[in-house]
C-alpha cells in the first residue's frame, strides 16, 4: 500500500479548518447557509470535529473541521486526521489560518490515515478522500517519511510465523535491491567462524537460523551506521516469559523494522550520505542447546558477558552488531531496539527515549522530532551506574540485579560495544496500544522521522 497526495492543481473541495475562538468569524465568512447549518448541528470546532457543507440539492460543496483549543492540539497529534474518515471520496484542499507546521502535520497525518494491514484479512478500504499537498509543504519529503513508516508498520505487524529471521532477511534484501544497495549476510554456524558469538548464542536454539545482515548505500558524504535489533520472537529463553509477556513479542524486531523504515527514507530522499545498515536477526526460544543463565559469553569485541537473564537477549545481539559497526570509522552511529520494559515505565508507549553524549546530536534530534511530529525524550548515559553492569566474574552483566534504571543500565551496556563519541541509542516500544489519529492500533515507527529530519544538522549537510 502506497501513500499518496492528489495531483497538484486538481479540482478540489475546500476543507475549512476552524478554531473554537475563531468560529464566529468563520461562520460569517462562510455565509448564512453554512453558518446556519453549523449552528443547527451544534458544531463547536473541537479537534477533528467534522461537518460536511451541503448545497441546495444535497450535494457536498465543502467541509469544516475543528482544530480544537490550543490545549487540545498539544494533547492530540494529527488531530485533523480524525476527520479524514468522514470525508466523501474526492480531492480536498486545506483552507484556513494554518501555520507552516500545522499544514505539515495535517499533510503527514492524512498520509498516515491511508495505512491498512490487510495481509490476513480484507480490511476496511481506505477512504477515497485525497489531499492536495498544502502550499509550503515538501511533498517528496512527506511521502518518503510515510512510505518508510508503512514499511516499518508492515514488518512489525506481521506475526512471527511469517516474519522469522529468514523472512526479515528477505525484506532487508528486497529494500536494498530497490535502491541498488550492496548487501552481505552471515548465517547459522558461520556466525561463530566470522566472529558473531553472541548473535549465535541467542539464536542457536531455534530451527530458524540466526543471522546478521549488512547493507551499504551511497558513495560520498558523511558515514551513517544504523543498527537495529531483530529479535523476531522472544519467548524469554530459559528465563521463560509468562504468556502475557509473549503476546506482543512479534514486535521485538521493531528496532530492525524502524531502521529499515529510516533507511528507506534516507535512500528515497537521496540524502548525500554513506549509509550502512546492520541487523542481527534471531528467535529467542527454548531447546536443549539454548543459552543458559550464568553462561559467560566472549563477544566479538573481546568483552566477556555473564548472562544473568536469557530474556535480556537483545543487548547481546546488539553488542556484536555494534562492535562490528565500530570496526570502521563513521560520523554517526545509531542503534534502535525494543529493549526494556523500564523505558515504558519511564515514558510510556508514545515517547521514544534516546541516549547520546553529544549535545549537538541531541539538539538536532529534538528539532527533527518537532518537525516530524515524532516525540522523543533524552535520557542520560549516567556514568555513576557503570559499576552496576560489572558483575565481577566477567567484564559485563547483561541483567544486573540493581532494581532501578533498567533502560539506563541497558544503554550503558550497549555503549561499551559502540565506543563512539557520536553514538545514539533509542529504546523504543514500536507499538500503538490504542487507536489514535493516523496511528491504528499495532506496529508503529518511533524516532525514525526525528532522525531523518535531524540528519542534515547532525552531519552538516
Amino acid at each position: 500500500m502506497t501513500p499518496e497526495f492528489a495531483e497538484a492543481g486538481a479540482p478540489s473541495l475546500p476543507l475549512h479548518v476552524v478554531t473554537p475562538e475563531g468560529l464566529e468569524a468563520a461562520k460569517a465568512a462562510l455565509g448564512a447557509e453554512a453558518s446556519g447549518w453549523l449552528e443547527a448541528t451544534g458544531f463547536k470546532a473541537d479537534a477533528g470535529e467534522l461537518r460536511l457543507l451541503p448545497d441546495a440539492g444535497g450535494g457536498v460543496v465543502g467541509a469544516v473541521v475543528g482544530k480544537g483549543t490550543e490545549r487540545a492540539r498539544r494533547r492530540l497529534r494529527f488531530g485533523l486526521a480524525k476527520a479524514v474518515a468522514g470525508l466523501p471520496a474526492g480531492v480536498w484542499r486545506l483552507e484556513g489560518d494554518l501555520t507552516a507546521a500545522e499544514r505539515a502535520e495535517a499533510a503527514l497525518g492524512w498520509l498516515f490515515t491511508q495505512y491498512r494491514f490487510t495481509r490476513y484479512k480484507a480490511g476496511k478500504e481506505r477512504g477515497g478522500a485525497r489531499l492536495v499537498c498544502p502550499d509550503g509543504v515538501d511533498a517528496g519529503r512527506m511521502l518518503a517519511m510515510a512510505r518508510g513508516e508503512f514499511l516499518t508498520r508492515d514488518l512489525i505487524n506481521t506475526p512471527a510465523q511469517d516474519m522469522g529471521p529468514e523472512e526479515l532477511e528477505s525484506a532487508f534484501m528486497a529494500l536494498a535491491a530497490r535502491f541498488g544497495a550492496r548487501t552481505a549476510a552471515v548465517r547459522g554456524d558461520d556466525l561463530l567462524a566470522q566472529g558473531f558469538p553472541m548473535v549465535h548464542a541467542v539464536g542457536r536454539a531455534s530451527p530458524r537460523a540466526p543471522r546478521i545482515m549488512e547493507m551499504r548505500w551511497g558513495e560520498a558524504g558523511p558515514a551513517v551506521t544504523l543498527v537495529g535489533k531483530g529479535v523476531c520472537f522472544d519467548t524469554g529463553g530459559l528465563n521463560l516469559k509468562p504468556s502475557s509477556g509473549m503476546n506482543l513479542m512479534k514486535k521485538d524486531m521493531g528496532g530492525a523494522a524502524t531502521v529499515l523504515g529510516l533507511a528507506q527514507m534516507v535512500m528515497e530522499a537521496g540524502l548525500p550520505v554513506r549509509l550502512r545498515v546492520i541487523v542481527p536477526a534471531v528467535e529467542n526460544v527454548v531447546a536443549g542447546n539454548a543459552l543458559k543463565p550464568k553462561d559467560i559469553l566472549t563477544s566479538r569485541k573481546g568483552l566477556t558477558v555473564e548472562v544473568n537473564d536469557t530474556d535480556a537477549e537483545g543487548r547481546l545481539i546488539l553488542g556484536d552488531a555494534l562492535a562490528w559497526a565500530g570496526e570502521e570509522p563513521c560520523d554517526l552511529m545509531v542503534s534502535m531496539a525494543t529493549l526494556t520494559g523500564a523505558a515504558r515505565v519511564a515514558v510510556g508507549p508514545d515517547l521514544a527515549p534516546y541516549y547520546t553524549d553529544d549535545a549537538g546530536v541531541a539538539a538536532a534530534l529534538e528539532a527533527g522530532a518537532v518537525a516530524g511530529f515524532d516525540p522523543v525524550w533524552r535520557m542520560p548515559f549516567h556514568d555513576a551506574y557503570e559499576p552496576v553492569i560489572e558483575p565481577g566474574i566477567a567484564d559485563l552483566d547483561n541483567a544486573p540485579g540493581f532494581g532501578f534504571a533498567g533502560s539506563i543500565t541497558a544503554a550503558l551496556f550497549l555503549r561499551r560495544f559502540a565506543d563512539h563519541p557520536r553514538y545514539v541509542h533509542f529504546d523504543i516500544y514500536g507499538h500503538t496500544p490504542t487507536e489514535a489519529p493516523g496511528r491504528p492500533k499495532g506496529g508503529v515507527g518511533q524516532g525514525a522521522r526525528a532522525l531523518f529530519l535531524g540528519l542534515p544538522a547532525m552531519l552538516g549537510l
